[in-house]
């Protein structure tokens, strides 16, 4: 068993470490089938070699041909390190900056197996959603780490350290860059070419910018998503786990939230009880599907084909339930709408033939047995294991993957077009359904589905996108989801934070606060209190709310002061999801409801990562891909060490004031009201803040007569 100190010394050359292989018994990625000429796995293979001196070449270049053979891509297994795997707490890095020892903390976390969905192929979430490219990147970057100090930048190119190079100490320490592919050549086919060579990554969004905190982050964003507007109550108390319907940790938070916000919009109701959402994936992020249906008290059930992933999710809780019957399905259905009971049930099959069985039973008997519906399979990777064709088992369906990827692809547009059918035919009756924003609808569309939406725009299908319809405005109101991560790893020092910021926004609601803020924070205070009866901290002792930006801004100033006078024991690492008001750009998506026609442009996530960078943040990042899929998204994000020190407040107030007013300003110049209103009222509390306010044109008829209509 390797030590933190011998995992800081460099790449493990004399003696090489054993070749162990893939190990048995954990998840592994799918194996990819980049199709390259003779003389790409040459070069390939000469990639990966220059890691390591000439005379270990001739013995390491067979086993990385033969994974590059066996896999379609060289992850130097021989070099997975031989330790538990997991976010140490910070003082036990050996490092020369507290700053170093964050970003260690967070790597770690992204690469614990407990978190991460295929841990030996470095993948934390969303089935391609890389830390690093190969296990050599893993080693420089950990010795990179430990030797910096506090007047280097470490930069990152697509996994690969390129080096510890002289700055200032208000730079960043880290600056990373995923995936950044001249837009002519960013197309799926290049992407799994130049991954296979090893000179770029899809690093998803808090996967390649080390700032992943499992599946919390999305339990409070389905809550709210899927059933109500922020704000708007909360559905009342049931049996034990039931409790808490609002969100702590970003894709849980944002999970319960959008199961919320579609109750009510679309079925008119604020008590889920008996109610039924049906949706598929319990992988990565999507694994907090089940959590999150118990928040909000309904009937959550969740399809999965990878046996593993429902397992391990059983094994922690977030399933309470799992059968892999679609007779004993239905009739656990049954008894759980009669009863009302609370249910989280997986069921280990494919969610294309739960969809019909579901539409054969109201065709039969006349009852719709489900009330609200999604998809969280990966479909921003639909043919390389992101979305399993229902004519197929598992494992036929991964040995087609590799063996014939035309015949793969030709299934999965079929199982798509089956599945849209029977969403549809349900969708006549008293059901909703909606785009997670994992590109289900635009992959359908592709393959030739009924998904359209007569007279709508590029961004728009038969079914809205939670960020169209069901989120609302929360964006362009600048509430997102804020998170921090105790670096000590001690749950009490969680709980010191959570009673802080819970202190914070009933202080902001005591001294006064808009109707529609004060509904937010004080949801926000019921999530964090509620947040320990879930068991929602999966790796990392992190926490997740959405906030705006006085109130993220407020919250870390009270945590910094906190870790100045011991009461915290270690540094906190700030950061937020992607999927933000800032920091994404993505037309299918987070900016699906921009209608000036610049939802396709990236202006906005670019600046955000330089704005970050200028203004004090500990690490930045920036994407191609995401959420929606490679080509379809650029997003960055941030880390923000606090310490304790002034500097590191000032860094907060500066760093957080910029991350949420840029994505409000665009959104108000795109013509959104709401964000408008936002941006007025910042720019009369901050006289520094100067912003371009549109002008409507009052009269359309101004614009018929000047294009003579």
């Amino acid at each position: 068993m390797s030590s933190l100190q011998a995992l800081c010394s460099g790449l493990p050359l004399r003696p090489l470490p054993e070749n162990r292989g893939r190990q048995a018994g954990v998840p592994h990625a799918p194996v990819r089938t980049p199709g390259l000429s003779l003389a790409e796995k040459q070069l390939a293979l000469r990639n990966a070699l220059r890691y390591f001196p000439a005379d270990v070449q001739e013995l390491l270049a067979p086993e990385f041909a033969q994974e590059l053979q066996l896999y379609g891509h060289i992850y130097m297994y021989r070099f997975c390190p031989d330790i538990e795997m997991r976010a140490y707490p910070v003082e036990q890095y050996p490092c020369q900056t507290k700053a170093a020892a964050a970003i260690m903390h967070m790597i770690m976390n992204n690469l614990d197996p407990a978190v991460a969905q295929f841990p030996q192929e470095l993948v934390t979430y969303g089935g391609n959603g890389q830390v690093f490219s190969n296990w050599a990147q893993f080693w420089l970057t950990m010795f990179y780490l430990s030797k910096m100090t506090e007047e280097q930048t470490l930069v990152m190119y697509s996994g690969h350290p390129l080096g510890l190079f002289p700055s200032s100490r208000s730079a960043p320490r880290l600056v990373i860059t995923n995936g950044m592919v001249i837009p002519n050549y960013s197309s799926r086919m290049e992407y799994e070419k130049l991954f296979a060579l090893g000179v770029t990554m899809y690093g998803q969004m808090t996967a390649g910018s080390y700032c992943y905190i499992g599946p919390q982050g999305i339990v409070h964003g389905t809550v709210v998503r899927d059933g109500a507007m922020p704000g708007c109550g909360r559905p009342s108390m049931g049996v034990e786990g039931a409790g808490c319907k609002w969100a702590v940790i970003p894709y849980l938070f944002s999970l319960q939230l959008t199961v919320l916000n579609a109750a009510r919009r679309y079925l008119g109701i604020e008590d889920l009880a008996g109610k039924v959402f049906v949706t598929s994936g319990l992988g990565g992020m999507s694994g907090a599907q089940a959590k999150a249906a118990v928040i909000v008290g309904c009937i959550g059930v969740i399809a999965e084909v990878d046996k593993a992933a429902l397992e391990k999710r059983h094994k922690q809780g977030w399933l309470m339930e799992v059968t892999d019957s679609l007779d004993r399905c239905i009739q656990r259905l049954r008894e759980a709408r009669k009863r009302k009971e609370v249910l989280s049930l997986g069921y280990h099959g494919n969610v294309v033939a739960l969809w019909e069985r579901l539409v054969h039973e109201l065709d039969t008997t006349g009852e719709c047995l489900v009330d609200l519906g999604s998809d969280q399979t990966s479909c921003h990777n639909p043919f390389n294991g992101g979305y399993y064709p229902v004519q197929l088992s598992f494992t036929e369906a991964q040995s087609l993957m590799a063996s014939n990827p035309a015949v793969f692809k030709d299934l999965v547009q079929e199982s798509l077009r089956r599945q849209v059918s029977a969403i549809n035919r349900l969708a006549k009756e008293k059901f909703f359904f909606w785009d997670y924003g994992n590109a289900f609808l635009l992959e359908a569309q592709r393959a030739g589905a009924d998904v359209e939406k007569k007279g709508a725009g590029r961004t728009e299908f038969r079914y809205p996108s939670y960020v169209q319809h069901i989120m609302g405005d929360i964006f362009s109101q600048g509430f997102g989801p804020f998170r921090w991560v105790c670096t000590s790893g001690d749950p009490q020092d969680l709980a010191v934070t959570d009673e802080l910021a819970t202190s914070v926004l009933e202080e902001a609601i005591a001294n006064g606060v808009k109707a529609s803020v004060k509904l937010q924070y004080m949801d926000n205070i019921h999530w964090i209190r509620e947040a320990a009866r879930h068991r929602l901290v999966v790796g990392s002792q992190a926490r997740i709310l959405y906030s705006d930006q006085k109130g993220r801004v407020a919250i870390a100033v009270a945590i910094n002061q906190a870790i100045a006078c011991r009461r915290i024991k270690a540094p906190v690492v700030l950061s937020r999801d992607h999927h933000d008001v800032s920091g994404t750009d993505s037309p299918f998506r987070e900016t699906s409801n921009i209608y000036d026609g610049s939802a396709f442009c990236a202006d906005m996530a670019v600046q955000n990562f330089v704005g970050d960078a200028c203004r004090g943040a500990t690490w930045v990042a920036l994407h191609n891909g995401g959420g929606v899929g490679w080509g379809e998204v650029i997003n960055g994000g941030f880390g923000l060490v606090l310490d304790g020190t002034p500097e590191a407040e000032q860094r907060a107030r500066l760093m957080l004031s910029w991350d949420v007013s840029n994505g409000v300003a665009r959104r108000c110049w795109s013509g959104n009201q709401k964000a408008y209103e936002i941006i007025c009222q910042t720019m009369q509390e901050n006289s520094s803040l100067v912003v371009t306010l549109p002008h409507e044109v009052e009269d359309e008829r101004v614009l018929q007569q000047a294009l003579q209509l």
